[in-house]
């Protein structure tokens, strides 16, 4: 089996009604760990906001199994994000929007769960990871998946941003339309080795997580932001260890007008629309006209050019 489909198989649907026949909808991927004891299990990853927006205390992850006469059928199972008194069961990343919750997987699922190892947990360097390299992504944009069956779609875009550096910036830019749904889906690749004696060979890298699109003015620039696989690696690891090394990388590489890829919004009553208009025709403009008035007082020249991605929305 390639890689790509691989990753088809291990990536799932992760959604929680609301109300009003809506429902809050991201994207996950299930990786092979070792728990304390060096025991295996099944870890869900996805991005942090993913289930920190999911009211409910249960979510369902949807499951596919292969039928006898080679189709598919599409079973979602009730996953626990919360405990009786609301408290989350995932451990998130504390400076990056990554979540790792770990699942009781169905057998026949469980062995769909991609290894630890292809995470890209090293420098992007020392993979060929760079400025204009194809990077494929698997997703459910506004909830939708590629059939009945329940399988993600893949899509696909360039690295849009240098440098491409974990420590220092923790996010990279990848030239891709993203959508409310499109939250926590795996950023990956497989690029072509050789080993001593010439021969060439397929190697999976997972290179993050998509998290944010980037947003200017309300207008989409159909640019995602990816969280480096590097902080999956810690987010696992401090599962098991709530002492565990982590990055705390700088600001450097945050990107303006970046907001969360969301799940697939619920409605919203009226109450709520009637403020948010309020809050954009009246006290965004008099906030927005105070911040300009600021910036001229202490440096003109900036004064307009300070704002140009300021409105960012997540994936």
């Amino acid at each position: 089996m390639d890689f790509p489909v691989q990753l088809i198989e291990a990536t799932v649907r992760v959604e929680q009604p609301v109300a009003d026949s809506a429902r809050t909808v991201g994207t996950g991927f299930l990786v092979k760990a070792a728990d304390a004891d060096g025991r295996p299990h099944i870890l869900l990853i996805t991005a942090h906001h993913v289930l920190a927006g999911m009211p409910g205390n249960e979510a369902n992850i949807g499951y596919r199994f292969a039928t006898e006469n080679g189709g598919w059928n599409y079973a979602p199972q009730t996953l626990k994000i919360r405990d009786e008194a609301g408290a989350p069961l995932w451990t998130h990343h504390p400076a990056r929007d990554v979540a790792a919750i770990a699942i009781e997987a169905p057998p026949e699922f469980a062995k769909a769960a991609i290894p630890a190892n292809y995470l890209a947990a090293d420098s992007f360097a020392e993979r060929n990871l760079g400025p204009g390299q194809e990077l494929m992504v698997l997703g459910f944009p506004r909830g939708l998946a590629a059939n009945n069956a329940g399988f993600p779609i893949l899509r696909s875009g360039r690295v849009a941003s240098y440098p491409v550096a974990p420590k220092s910036f923790p996010t990279f830019l990848l030239d891709f339309s993203v959508f409310p749904g499109n939250s926590g889906g795996p950023v990956f690749t497989t690029r072509t080795i050789r080993n001593a004696s010439g021969a060439a060979a397929a190697q999976p890298v997972i290179a993050g997580l998509l998290t944010q699109q980037v947003e200017l003015n309300s207008e989409r620039l159909e640019i995602g932001v990816v969280t480096h696989a590097k902080y999956i690696v810690e987010t696992m690891a401090l599962m098991e260890n709530a002492g565990a090394p982590i990055t705390l990388a700088t600001d450097q590489g945050a990107v303006e007008g970046a907001k969360p890829a969301a799940q697939a919004p619920a409605k919203r009553s009226f109450l709520h629309a009637a403020s948010a208009w309020v809050e954009a025709r009246l006290w965004a403009p008099v906030r927005l006209a105070g911040s300009w008035l600021a910036a001229w007082a202490s440096e003109p020249w900036k004064a307009f050019a300070s704002h140009a991605g300021d409105e960012t929305s997540a994936a």
